[in-house]
């Protein structure tokens, strides 16, 4: 997928619909990469500081209603719990070569459909936090989309991360438990190594920081090793060593493998119920 969106054909406006943390990393993401910012139009009742700043680069902040129609693409990136009141009010932007990106959380493509009643290019997309800093990875899902529906999604997505595909919309609710919800259970995996370090006897601070670092190191030592996890981990691990010791518990019977099972079955269940 190509980086630049400069060269992006749009055959209309781009409509970004809610502009928090994940909407603002969006719209930085393709200015960033070279989106023409008089394409795009942002809805977002209170805009942040930075955001209302991005009229003077020529984005529309909340454009007069009526007054854009045929959009090439519509990000929705409101809160699920105002879905039901937010997207029906967006049909009229909506033309026969639109494409709805969703990255709602537990919104289906039936959900979509149901609330524009209006037929269209549909995206169900699951992104994570990272994307904030260009780090994130989104998986996506079509519905009556075709290929260059689908290329004009992906650009837009891939401007905060890598983005992946599926076919069948029920995966969703294991991705969202995977890497939807993940981030949290690295950060937690810092707060457990930060508490186990003060316990053995470590000053907090460095407690923390150690914990910190390690596990940013060996993510970008993940990301950037031709190795699986699996062969990383048997690389620090010394036979009868310290390693050894600590990976005897974490990948013994009720150790960490078995929790995050279940912790992902628990997250998978839950995505199922709120998509309903």
């Amino acid at each position: 997928m190509r980086s630049s969106l400069d060269s992006l054909p749009v055959p209309g406006p781009l409509v970004l619909v809610g502009a928090g943390k994940m909407g603002g990393a969006l719209i930085e993401g393709w200015l960033r990469l070279g989106l023409d910012p008089s394409k795009v139009a942002v809805v977002e009742p209170a805009p942040a500081a930075d955001i209302a700043a991005l009229a003077t680069r020529g984005v529309r902040i909340n454009p007069a209603h009526g007054t854009v129609a045929g959009a090439a693409a519509i990000i929705v990136a409101v809160k699920p719990q105002v879905a039901a009141e937010v997207v029906p009010t967006l049909a009229p932007m909506v033309g026969p070569a639109t494409t709805v990106v969703s990255i709602m959380a537990g919104r289906t493509l039936r959900f979509l459909a149901d609330s524009l009643a209006k037929p269209c290019a549909l995206v169900r997309a699951m992104p994570n936090t990272p994307a904030a800093i260009g780090r994130g990875i989104t998986v996506a899902v079509a519905q009556g989309a075709n290929a260059a529906q689908r290329e004009l999604a992906e650009r837009l997505l891939a401007a905060t991360g890598s983005v992946e595909w599926v076919e069948d919309e029920r995966l969703i609710d294991a991705v969202t438990a995977v890497s939807g919800s993940g981030p949290a259970y690295v950060f937690l995996l810092v707060e457990a190594m930060t508490q186990g370090g003060i316990a053995a006897g470590l000053p907090a601070p460095l407690a923390e920081k150690l914990a910190r670092e390690t596990v940013a190191g060996s993510g970008e030592l993940l990301l950037r090793s031709g190795l699986d996890a699996a062969a990383l981990r048997a690389n620090v691990t010394s036979p009868g060593g310290t390693t050894a010791a600590a990976l005897a518990v974490l990948m013994g019977e009720g150790g960490l493998v078995a929790l995050m099972k279940k912790a992902i079955a628990a997250a998978t269940q839950r995505s199922r119920e709120l998509a309903g």
